[in-house]
């Protein structure tokens, strides 16, 4: 039978490798601070005079984020519901969208996080075969708003589907390509990727293809911590029982 010094030595050792094993990293780049810069850019073009609701316009993105690109496209809420709105970039937008609380008009903006994409959207194990684009609704009444919040936006039939291009090639072998979903907190979702390039979804949001990096499962320091403790705590009891 063990003593009780043995005994508080092993409970005493687990609890420290479970307080010390990391389970998240910090995030040290915000997406949700990103969106906030990337509307108050996107908004710009439309401040003027001869805009057109149903055209997009391209904008210009801080110098810091050169590699990124950004759109906005005002729709009227009614049209939008209505008809939709197809090849917006990847995106096409399908009937049925409806934006909560309602407004008249509403701006599409777009986002291409280019080089940045897996700098804001970090994905541990997983390889980037396409760019981050993602799509966010948010109300037209002021174009000068700064730091809006997004619409809810609600899809009554059909999804919305991203067709991505030019996606790299260079798998791991034995690999499968996934879509990937980022909301608007924090979650991440993945999803299969329909005729090699399309993914769909009822939500606004971030979305990519990656491919799980085969590389990762043979790293030591991506086992379960789960596992760590246990075969630590074994160790102990072999030693302490001798």
């Amino acid at each position: 039978m063990f003593s009780f010094p043995s005994f508080y030595l092993i409970t005493t050792t687990l609890l420290l490798l479970f307080t010390t094993i990391p389970l998240n990293k910090s995030q040290p780049f915000s997406p949700r601070l990103l969106d906030s810069i990337l509307q108050e850019h996107a908004f710009q073009p439309l401040s003027g005079h001869r805009t057109k609701t149903g055209v997009i316009y391209s904008g210009n993105v801080p110098s810091n984020l050169t590699g990124t690109s950004i759109a906005a496209l005002r729709l009227r809420s009614g049209s939008l519901r209505r008809r939709g709105y197809s090849k917006y970039n990847e995106f096409s937008i399908p009937k049925g969208v409806v934006v909560s609380p309602y407004v008249k008009r509403v701006i599409l903006v777009y986002h291409n996080l280019g080089n940045w994409s897996s700098v804001y959207y970090p994905l541990k194990g997983y390889v980037y075969l396409s760019n981050v684009v993602g799509l966010l609704a948010y109300n037209a009444s002021d174009v000068y708003a700064k730091e809006l919040q997004e619409l809810d936006v609600r899809v009554s039939g059909y999804p919305f589907v991203v067709k991505f291009k030019d996606l790299k090639d260079d798998l791991p072998h034995g690999s499968l390509p996934k879509c990937v979903f980022f909301d608007l907190f924090g979650g991440v979702e993945f999803e299969k990727l329909v005729n090699g390039s399309v993914c769909v979804s009822v939500n606004q949001g971030h979305f990519g293809v990656v491919v799980e990096d085969g590389l990762s499962r043979l790293n030591s320091s991506d086992r379960n911590p789960s596992t760590l403790v246990l075969i630590a705590g074994l160790y102990l009891l072999m030693q302490v029982s001798k």
